[in-house]
């Protein structure tokens, strides 16, 4: 019970988003379970961190690595939860926002307090530096779609509080491809109906999807009729599957006491469904001229 919360506090500190010096920190992606991978790292005598031991973890060997990209690439930072019992975190910091890419960052301080120059931070099982001074290397980088760390190589060494002994060591992540990002197509027919018992346009289109969402369709229809304005909202949601369109029909109700009624009128039509695997809402729209019939 002690490994779960303090892998939940830890998870939640490293998904902190604020403002260091006058610079954003990019937001982070959601957490991502490392497949397969490993953190290593030792200590000269007399440094607070290591306290002059060694440390290696490894998804071989039962211990959980943990890794939360920024959405722009910039920063990548590991958590891990040791078989024994263990936790650290350790992130690289990219200048800026620019993205974290194969070299060496030099003069690197703690993050999230780095401002606009590198960022490193080791720290963990109780431990942490105030301020450090440090330097890394990227060797590989490769990155998916919002944040998604796919393949991470780098090395690094880390000075706490101005002091000569240092923390070395290397980290190595190695992820599936990155999965699909959701894709959402929505189509309106250019047909539809202005209802004659309760004045009422029905429309009707479909969505398409490469992964199953729900999804949430809103929108307004607009039409003149004998020279009077006639606008209505209308709502919907449907389950989506890949394979085949997904029908939907939604009623639009006019808003005042003028009815729809036969003839051309526009359709502004908006569809949501949210992307599990990158924790995110992907959004389309659509204008489109509908014929109403009366019905």
């Amino acid at each position: 019970m002690q490994g779960s919360w303090r892998k939940a506090a830890l998870a939640a500190a490293l998904s902190i988003v604020g403002v260091s010096g006058g610079l954003a920190l990019a937001a982070p992606a959601q957490a991502q379970t490392v497949e397969s991978g490993s953190v290593s790292f030792s200590g000269d005598p007399g440094d607070y961190i290591t306290g002059g031991d060694s440390y290696a973890y490894s998804t071989d060997d039962g211990d959980e690595l943990t890794t939360n990209g920024a959405v722009d690439n910039s920063r990548v930072s590991v958590s891990i939860n040791g078989y024994n019992g263990d936790w650290w975190s350790l992130t690289f910091d990219a200048p800026g926002t620019a993205a974290l890419a194969p070299g060496t960052y030099k003069a690197a301080t703690r993050y999230p307090f780095n401002g606009a120059g590198p960022g490193l931070d080791l720290s963990g099982n109780g431990r942490g530096c105030n301020e450090l001074t440090g330097t890394f290397t990227v060797i590989n980088a490769v990155f998916g779609p919002n944040g998604y760390v796919q393949t991470f190589d780098a090395t690094f060494e880390q000075h706490c509080e101005g002091g000569t002994a240092a923390a070395r060591g290397e980290v190595h992540i190695a992820n599936p491809a990155p999965p699909e990002r959701l894709a959402l197509d929505l189509a309106v027919a250019t047909d539809g109906i202005a209802n004659r018992v309760n004045g009422n346009a029905v429309l009707h289109g479909t969505v398409t999807c490469n992964q199953p969402t729900s999804v949430s369709l809103e929108g307004t229809v607009t039409q003149v009729v004998r020279k009077v304005l006639v606008r209505g909202n209308f709502s919907s949601q449907v389950t989506c599957t890949p394979g085949s369109p997904t029908q939907w029909t939604a009623a639009a109700v006019p808003t005042g006491t003028t009815p729809f009624a036969k003839g051309l009128a526009e359709a502004i039509t908006r569809a949501s469904g949210y992307d599990t695997e990158y924790d995110e809402y992907v959004n389309v729209s659509d204008t489109s001229v509908v014929k109403l019939t009366r019905s």
